[in-house]
């Protein structure tokens, strides 16, 4: 589904509903909110309709008119990762301050989890969903799209959607790592990403690939870990396993980033003398680590924070402009990539 379609869907609503069933709204309001006396003719009427139509009742705007406590969700793919953490206190922080409750919902990077999300935020009459999504196929928002609930993305930007959207400018992230890898002297530099059908991932791989190629004459080593602990570790584990190992790697987050510290003790390969090594994300382990580890800090708290109040005004204003924030990151250079400049040995 392109977006010009998705755009166009026509929302049923209670009035339709209604004349479908052939009795008023009144009776149909009544049967959604279980109050009040209706026979039971009518009311399998009103369900065959509400069936047939595919209605979804909006109780976002009747939590509204009745007063009571308004609730977002928010999505992600891995809400045990730090890096997520840390985004959900941004986006709590601003919604508890405008007395909104945050629920939250777990894909573990399945989107057939993700879409069961969509459909049981949208029966609990969410105000709006903030969403870290993983779905790769826009026809997989059909049920978010029709329901009209107002949606951000954050961290990952969803292609040929037009929604608000926060996000790091991953491409220059990944590119400055890489060339101040470069800058050290190596010529042999792995990345280690995930997925590139999520944008995250992918424009991380295109920074470092760009970096590479504007060297000239070095190759680009792109080795998917799927964004997990596990697939860090297999990554190093492929990468070792050659006899033409990397003198430097970068590791496109931070759990993956874990998982390439295990497999690199495990070789008994030393950081910086044998390998450099550079992350995503300046976790409080970083500095904790011998030695301590050089990052690409990410401002996780600020995009909460940021996302929770576009939605907000999202809300209020739905047919303002899209707006797209884009934040910076820092490269925080600590002892992890050092070495090699006072030995010089670099292959």
């Amino acid at each position: 589904m392109n977006q010009k379609n998705a755009s166009s869907i026509n929302k049923i609503t209670i009035n339709e509903v209604a004349e479908l069933a052939g009795v008023s709204t009144a009776t149909v309001s009544r049967v959604l909110s279980d109050k009040g006396l209706v026979s039971d003719e009518l009311r399998t009427k009103v369900k065959k309709a509400i069936e047939q139509s595919n209605y979804r009742p909006n109780r976002a705007a009747r939590n509204l008119r009745a007063g009571t406590v308004q609730r977002i969700g928010a999505i992600f793919s891995d809400i045990s990762n730090p890096f997520f953490t840390s985004m959900l206190a941004g986006i709590e922080g601003a919604l508890k301050e405008a007395g909104y409750v945050l629920i939250i919902g777990n894909t573990n990077e399945d989107s057939k989890v993700e879409q069961q999300q969509f459909e049981a935020f949208i029966d609990e009459g969410v105000a709006g969903i903030i969403l870290a999504s993983s779905i790769q196929s826009l026809s997989q928002y059909k049920v978010l799209i029709e329901s009209g609930v107002p949606l951000i993305a954050i961290d990952r930007v969803i292609k040929g959607l037009k929604v608000d959207t926060v996000a790091i400018n991953n491409f220059d992230a990944a590119k400055d790592a890489t060339q101040y890898l470069l800058s050290l002297g190596h010529k042999k530099i792995a990345y280690i990403g995930g997925p590139e059908h999520i944008s995250t991932a992918k424009l991380r791989a295109d920074g470092y690939r760009r970096a590479m190629k504007e060297v000239g004459g070095y190759p680009s080593i792109v080795v998917d870990g799927g964004f997990k602990q596990s697939g860090g570790f297999k990554a190093v584990e492929q990468l070792f396993e050659t006899t033409d190992r990397p003198s430097a790697i970068l590791v496109g987050n931070n759990v993956m980033t874990l998982g390439a510290l295990e497999a690199i003790h495990k070789f008994g390969v030393k950081i910086p003398g044998d390998i450099a090594l550079v992350g995503f994300d300046d976790m409080p382990w970083a500095t904790s680590l011998e030695p301590p580890l050089t990052v690409v800090a990410q401002p996780t708290y600020e995009m909460g924070e940021i996302a929770a109040k576009l939605l907000l005004d999202r809300i209020k204003l739905p047919n303002d402009p899209i707006k797209e924030v884009l934040l910076e990151t820092k490269l925080i250079i600590r002892e992890s990539c050092g070495g090699l400049i006072k030995t010089g040995e670099v292959n």
